[in-house]
């Protein structure tokens, strides 16, 4: 009897209670005298332990690589009463994925003959960062092209154009973007007049740094086809002189006129901004990029990076959400959302503009520009039935909106839309019925706003290194009872709403330490202006943002945003413990390694 139960040979392993009763059966044992004892004692002992009956775990197999003598901050939730977040001090690594952390006599005990050994000499680790709001294929373009980021004078500004002048071939567009001209002792906006000084014949098309407002020069006006009989369009606005003639200023949709007469950049140009701005991102520590790059064509790019195993970071493409349902479809089954490496998912629509280029649309004018409150993208109605459309085909949605108008209109939009999707139980792209709808930018919001954010679930992806820059002139804009509410990362978390963080790479550097910096202090990085403390967060609450945060707005909390077992082998090495350091510390840390999938992409001298 007893070896029956038992097995001398161990018949039963790995067949579990129920394959044990059926080799019972097999071999007509049902109706032996002790059977019904058998049948119980199992019962009773697989019931205390699931393991009984099982094949006993095989030994664990050896590491890929080991990293010992780490300061690792897991991003865990700890329960001690000396730390917020459980820290470990060696991590291994198996394939693509984390096998295990804990201390260094235990990580080393899956040391292998082939295993490598990286001693990390004490510095700090942390889950990779996950930029939850950028535009790649831009920021490598502007790279490529007249870059005007920081650019401190109108003469400076013409100078940097007056250089690629100079090289260009005959005919050639000049492009390029950052300029702001806040910065500038006199903070007058260029105009037509002052590219056509020194385009020498070219037509000549340059952003200002959020993207929302252009400036182009007579040429590129002409080849445009904008005069003083061109209408605005929807959502956007021709700035003109006092006769009516166009100054050269153009205001979000104002753009497209000359967007469209453009000649698109080669596939080589594109592949070299992409390579030079994945660098950028390996270089600060960015291992997952959410990105808009709506040109189908950067998209395929990033697509021959991953087959010749090139791409150093995991991207989420974003498509556009005026697309048809047709043909955002297709795209989405182009490539499976099964790659965590690289797919598309969320729609990327416009509400409104910015604060800086006086077009974010809002419920009360600007403070200092009475006659205006903006530039609203849609009509509500057609909006809305787009949105609902979209959801009801399975579509997460992601709406830019600054302004309060803005995140009204998005935030209707989002209510109708769920509420249609739960009647008919559509599911969410990962399974479920929280479609994680988001709300980009959120930056001037009411507190009944914030608060439906939490009723109806809404991701808010914020870029707090924003701050540094609006901070100069955001009050003046909204009024000071307006900002006190701006910028609202407190606000959003004190009620439960998920944030995501990121950069809008290129319109802020993609380093991440400028955002947390921001976070934890919204000072200026000189430390002399202040903008509304009460919205600080903590060092923890910023990281989180930016990992798991992030990874939840994009339905990957469980594959990264954690430095624990199963989970992707993203993460990064730092020269500081930027839990410790004092904040303009932080702004100086360097990365020492970036680690994407267990493979180093980049590594610091």
């Amino acid at each position: 009897m007893m070896e029956f139960a038992t097995g001398a040979k161990a018949p039963y392993q790995g067949r579990g209670l129920f394959a044990a009763l059926k080799r019972c059966a097999t071999q007509k044992l049902m109706g032996h005298p002790g059977f019904l004892v058998v049948f119980c004692c199992l019962a009773f002992l697989q019931a205390r332990n699931p393991a009984v009956g099982q094949t006993p775990a095989a030994p664990n197999p050896k590491a890929d690589t080991i990293y010992v003598h780490a300061n690792v901050y897991t991003g865990v939730p700890a329960t001690s009463q000396f730390s917020s977040v459980l820290r470990e001090e060696a991590i291994a690594v198996r394939g693509d994925r984390i096998q295990a952390v804990g201390k260094n006599v235990e990580i080393e005990k899956l040391k292998g003959p082939q295993t490598q050994v990286i001693d990390l000499g004490g510095h700090f680790v942390m889950p990779g960062f996950n930029d939850a709001h950028m535009h790649l294929a831009d920021a490598g373009l502007q790279k490529l092209s007249v870059d005007l980021i920081g650019v401190k004078t109108l003469a400076e500004f013409r100078k940097r154009v007056l250089a690629k002048v100079e090289t260009a071939k005959p005919g050639e567009w000049i492009l390029g973007g950052g300029w702001d001209e806040t910065m500038w002792p006199v903070k007058a906006l260029p105009s037509r007049w002052d590219l056509d000084e020194v385009s020498g014949g070219h037509p000549v098309f340059l952003d200002r740094v959020d993207g929302h407002l252009a400036v182009a020069n007579t040429r590129a006006l002409q080849l445009a086809g904008i005069t003083l009989a061109s209408r605005d369009p929807q959502g956007g606005k021709i700035d003109r002189d006092e006769t009516g003639h166009p100054t050269g200023l153009l205001r979000d949709t104002a753009q497209q006129a000359v967007r469209a007469v453009i000649p698109p950049p080669t596939y080589e140009m594109r592949r070299q901004g992409i390579e030079v701005a994945l660098a950028d991102l390996a270089a600060h520590g960015v291992t997952s990029a959410q990105d808009y790059s709506p040109d189908w064509e950067n998209f395929q790019i990033y697509e021959d990076l991953e087959k010749e195993g090139k791409l150093t970071a995991r991207i989420f493409e974003w498509l556009p959400f005026d697309d048809s349902v047709e043909e955002l479809k297709k795209k989405r089954d182009s490539h499976p959302q099964s790659d965590l490496m690289l797919h598309t998912g969320m729609l990327k629509g416009f509400m409104d503009g910015s604060v800086g280029g006086h077009t974010a649309a809002l419920l009360e004018p600007y403070a200092d520009d009475p006659k205006n409150s903006g530039l609203p993208r849609y009509d509500a109605d057609k909006l809305n039935e787009m949105a609902k459309e979209r959801v009801l085909a399975g579509f997460q949605l992601g709406f830019h909106a600054i302004g309060d108008r803005g995140i009204q209109m998005a935030l209707d939009a989002f209510a109708g839309a769920e509420k249609i999707a739960r009647a008919q139980k559509v599911k969410a792209p990962n399974g479920g019925d929280d479609f994680r709808l988001r709300i980009e930018h959120a930056q001037v919001t009411t507190p009944a706003q914030i608060v439906r954010f939490k009723e109806l679930r809404v991701v808010a992806s914020m870029q707090p290194s924003h701050v540094l820059t609006d901070m100069r002139w955001a009050q003046d804009r909204l009024g000071p009872k307006r900002a006190a509410t701006a910028y609202a990362w407190a606000g959003f978390l004190n009620q439960g709403v998920t944030l995501a963080f990121g950069t809008d790479y290129p319109v802020e550097p993609v380093t991440p330490f400028r955002g947390l910096y921001a976070a934890i202090t919204r000072k200026s990085e000189n430390g002399k202006q202040e903008f509304f403390p009460k919205q600080k967060l903590t060092m923890d609450q910023a990281i989180a943002a930016y990992t798991t945060g992030s990874a939840f707005a994009e339905f990957e909390e469980k594959e990264k945003g954690k430095l624990v077992p199963g989970m992707l082998a993203d993460f990064v090495v730092l020269d500081r413990d930027v839990t410790a350091a004092s904040p303009e510390k932080v702004l100086a840390t360097k990365v020492l390694r970036t680690v994407v999938g267990g493979k180093t992409v980049y590594e610091g001298k």
